[in-house]
C-alpha cells in the first residue's frame, strides 16, 4: 500500500510532521517493500489553501492513505473526497509511523484534528507600529 507521511525531513528516519498542510516534505512509503520517495510540500508557502493543495497533491499521486499530526477541515474533506483516510501519529520518525500503521495501531480520524489555519503560527503581534498610533493632531487648517 502506498501511504504519505507528513515529515520535517526527507527519508524513513526523517522526523514525522506534527502538521499536513505547512510541512516541509511528504514521504511517500511502500508499505510491503518499504521503498520510500520524499517530495518537497508544493503547498508550504501557499498564501491560502495550503491543506487542501498538499491534500490534492497527494491524491494526484496514488497515495492510499496519509499518517500525519494533525489534519485541518479543508485537506480533510479533500482526502474524504478521494476516499483517502487520514491517520493520526504523534511519535518521532516516518518510520515509526509506518511501522505503527503497518502494525494498525493508529488512530483513523473521524474528521479534522485541526482548526482551520493552524499550521500558520499564532502571530502575537499588536500591529500598532512604535508609536501606538496615539497622534492628535494639532495643526491648523488654513
Amino acid at each position: 500500500m502506498k501511504i504519505a507521511v507528513s515529515a520535517s525531513g526527507t527519508g524513513l528516519d526523517a522526523p514525522a510532521s506534527p502538521i499536513f498542510g505547512r510541512s516541509q516534505y511528504m514521504v511517500l512509503v511502500d508499505t510491503e517493500t518499504m521503498d520510500s520517495e520524499t517530495l518537497a510540500n508544493p503547498a508550504i508557502s501557499a498564501a491560502g489553501g495550503a491543506g487542501i493543495q498538499a491534500a490534492q497533491f497527494l491524491a494526484s499521486r496514488g497515495v492510499q492513505a496519509v499518517v500525519t499530526g494533525n489534519v485541518g477541515p479543508n485537506a480533510f474533506q479533500v482526502f474524504a473526497a478521494a476516499n483517502i483516510p487520514v491517520y493520526l501519529f504523534s511519535g518521532s520518525t516516518v518510520r515509526e509511523a509506518v511501522d505503527a500503521f503497518a502494525k494498525d495501531e493508529l488512530t483513523q480520524a473521524g474528521g479534522p484534528s485541526a482548526r482551520s489555519h493552524s499550521g500558520m503560527g499564532g502571530g502575537m503581534g499588536g500591529g500598532r507600529g512604535a508609536a501606538g498610533g496615539q497622534g492628535r493632531g494639532q495643526g491648523r487648517r488654513g
